[in-house]
């Protein structure tokens, strides 16, 4: 039986996740940049934004996978929502929390292709103020975070690491797109 498969992107701010999905949609685009509900305000480019009328009906009927928040907002991974990245192609989710990484492998079945986008906390600083972000020190109270949540949990396997300040955004989709598949023959053989 073949499974569905999914790609996890997790890191601290700033280590790349949107620019690696990005070399991953040009490499192949059946690649889809899965958008989160975000219920809040501020950046809505690459999420669904919603009402908190909606989270608490999602709720209700069980379609919530996992929800954070960080800088003032909700963030969602719903199942109405996965399903439709599903049906659209190959969704590249974006993660920050080893609980989220959990939650969605353990409650939505698929083959999920765990990736650690990593960078220094210095890194992180320099690219959020290079992109203009006006909430670097925010970026970067969840770098630490990030690192507690690493250091919290050393058991946690990851099918592959990425330094993005030695590996072009290109080479790292490469990768992620070769170890894929090599997973998807070994699914078949």
């Amino acid at each position: 039986m073949n499974r569905k498969q999914g790609v996890i992107l997790y890191g601290p701010p700033a280590a790349g996740k949107d620019t690696v999905t990005t070399a991953l949609t040009q490499l192949r685009p059946h690649y889809r940049q899965f958008a989160r509900l975000k219920v809040g305000s501020g950046k809505s480019t690459g999420y669904r934004m919603g009402t908190a009328e909606q989270l608490r009906e999602l709720e209700a009927a069980g379609g919530v996978v996992y929800a954070n928040s960080r800088y003032g907002n909700t963030y969602v991974i719903d199942r109405p929502g996965v399903d439709a990245a599903f049906a659209a192609g190959m969704p590249v989710v974006h993660l920050g929390q080893i609980n989220g990484i959990r939650a969605l492998t353990d409650g939505y079945p698929a083959d999920w292709t765990l990736v650690l986008l990593w960078c220094p906390r210095e890194v992180t600083e320099r690219r959020s103020a290079g992109r203009g972000d006006s909430d670097t020190a925010a970026r970067l109270a969840a770098w630490d975070a990030t690192r507690e949540d690493l250091d919290a949990h050393p058991d946690m396997a990851w099918d592959l690491t990425v330094d993005t300040t030695t590996a072009a955004p290109q080479d790292a989709a490469r990768l992620i797109d070769r170890l894929l598949a090599q997973r998807r023959g070994a699914a078949t053989a």
